[in-house]
């Protein structure tokens, strides 16, 4: 976990809305390199649960919803990160593991619908990959995703003592 001192914080972003709150330089250290190793964990757990409900729902309807599951990994996308990011953790289990929580700019935790927004929004994202690279030139290092979400990924802070 990081420590955030008021002397290491980013002026405040500009945007509509409220104003947001000043980001401490710390908190986005690392930032990208972290979402690249917690998007590929958060894959796999994502494709292991699409595989287990996948499985069950087959048995469950003794194969007779084999032509309309297929659809199942963006449902099962939507939820997990809906639910994780709104979640008391502010993070999805990869989020989790590279140190990394998601907020609003507002800098209140994300509700579902931003969260569950924000999941969609990032598959989609992934078809067009070059609108990945919108992270490099923002000063908050949000990907096109987060603009639209109006949420931002920050590594976890530890409060001071």
């Amino acid at each position: 976990m990081t420590e955030f001192r008021d002397s290491d914080r980013l002026d405040p972003l500009p945007g509509p809305g409220p104003v947001a709150p000043s980001i401490p330089r710390a908190a986005l250290e690392g930032v990208r390199t972290r979402r690249i190793l917690a998007v590929l964990l958060d894959f796999v757990a994502v494709s292991f649960l699409s595989g287990i409900v996948f499985v069950g729902l087959l048995f469950l309807s003794f194969g007779m919803s084999l032509f309309v599951l297929p659809p199942l990994f963006p449902l099962v996308a939507f939820f997990y990160n809906g639910l994780t990011i709104s979640g008391a953790a502010m993070a999805t289990p990869g989020m989790r593991a590279m140190d990394l929580e998601v907020r609003t700019m507002a800098g209140r935790p994300a509700p579902f619908l931003n969260a569950a927004v924000h999941a969609v929004l990032f598959y989609l994202t992934t078809l067009l990959p070059p609108l990945l690279l919108v992270s490099f030139l923002t000063s908050d290092k949000r990907c096109l995703h987060d603009i639209l979400a109006d949420l931002i990924v920050l590594r976890r802070s530890r409060p001071l003592l």
